[in-house]
């Protein structure tokens, strides 16, 4: 399985390394990445491929909202379906 994970704030030294970190923690593959700095503000996309066991994904989203608010950032994960058929209509 794969999901989007997206990372919008200011930028600060750190995001990139402590949100792959907690994704290697989490057995997570990032597959492909974006990021972009404008006018201090940052964003980043990274598509990840989920480990083959059974994930829970709320856990997951909890230790990722606790990151953003230690990094001083946003960070939202959805399953990759979702997120297509969120931006297809």
């Amino acid at each position: 399985m794969r999901a989007v994970l997206t990372v919008v704030g200011r930028d600060k030294v750190g995001i990139v390394a402590g949100v792959s970190q907690t994704l290697a923690e989490l057995k997570f593959n990032i597959v492909d990445m974006s990021q972009t700095i404008m006018q201090g503000s940052f964003t980043m996309m990274l598509m990840c491929e989920l480990p083959a066991t059974d994930v829970d994904f709320e856990q997951v989203r909890s230790r990722l909202n606790e990151l953003g608010q230690q990094l001083g950032v946003q960070i939202r994960i959805q399953r990759e379906e979702i997120f297509d058929t969120m931006y297809k209509i």
